[in-house]
């Protein structure tokens, strides 16, 4: 399927959709308009959360994207977004998604008390950062004030029995990594994510909406109610991207009233809809154990 509302020779970048439902993939073209918006939206979001600071950068994957910037799939347009909040990028793993220890060791002495952005996909971080650690014996401690950002899906890791709280646990355990931010977002809106606050809280942002419909009636619920998440960005303007229907179930918990003091409305993210199958950003890619 192809998302597209501009001529050819105006896109400058694709993006290749994870295909949610199997074999459903879509393109999504972009333009320098369309993308320029997309970069601005994200850096205006991350920086409520993160500050303006830009960190040196450790990205929890591999750096193969690199070779094609013309078209990225959700992971690598992912990669890319983030990594232009940080400096001094270190990519931690090799193409079969294991680490390199002695490197980020090194990395890590040349600025000793620096803290760290990290950033990478949900399950990917899990098995190739937090289990490769504890199989490698590897007891690394990261700066004060270093963060990780991560989205891309739980289906894994709810096979796994890891909810988000043992999850931050992990890394608080294994890296004295204390700031743990999880993101919700989609290829179909890059730029408009929904950012975890220290509340443990999605928060709408000011270029996007999030409805959570009933899922007989598709009529929106109370909030606190279950149903299916629809999400709606003012971004795209090179292909229909504003309004999309998930296969995710929320609930949202209020409007204007999260602890964390942020205004609009927060909500959480239970899972896919039964008999749906499931391919998030960090769901597509098999990681070997070494």
């Amino acid at each position: 399927l192809d998302l597209k509302s501009i001529e050819d020779s105006q896109v400058s970048r694709t993006l290749v959709s994870s295909g949610t439902t199997g074999a459903a993939v879509s393109r999504i073209f972009l333009d320098a308009d369309t993308a320029r918006a997309q970069a601005r939206a994200l850096t205006r979001i991350f920086s409520h959360f993160a500050g303006a600071k830009r960190m040196r950068m450790l990205v929890v994957d591999d750096d193969s994207f690199l070779r094609d910037r013309s078209r990225f799939n959700a992971r690598a347009a992912g990669i890319l977004g983030f990594s232009n909040f940080g400096r001094d990028h270190l990519y931690l793993l090799d193409e079969s998604l294991q680490p390199d220890w002695t490197v980020l060791e090194q990395w890590l002495q040349a600025h000793p008390d620096e803290p760290v952005l990290l950033f990478g996909f949900t399950f990917i971080v899990w098995q190739s950062f937090i289990q490769a650690a504890r199989r490698d014996g590897v007891q690394l401690r990261f700066p004060p004030g270093s963060m990780l950002v991560h989205g891309g899906g739980w289906k894994k890791m709810d096979e796994q029995k890891v909810d988000n709280n043992a999850y931050k646990a992990a890394l608080s355990e294994t890296f004295g990594i204390e700031r743990v931010h999880n993101y919700y977002g989609m290829v179909e809106q890059v730029g408009s994510i929904f950012f975890e606050c220290e509340h443990g809280h999605l928060h709408a942002p000011a270029y996007a909406d999030v409805i959570v419909r009933d899922l007989q009636d598709l009529q929106p619920v109370a909030h606190g109610t279950t149903g299916a998440i629809q999400v709606l960005s003012l971004l795209p303007e090179s292909y229909p991207g504003h309004s999309l229907l998930t296969e995710d179930l929320g609930v949202i918990h209020g409007e204007d009233d999260c602890p964390c003091g942020r205004p609009g409305k927060h909500f959480g993210v239970l899972g896919r809809i039964k008999n749906v199958e499931i391919r998030g950003c960090s769901d597509t890619r098999t990681v070997p154990n070494a």
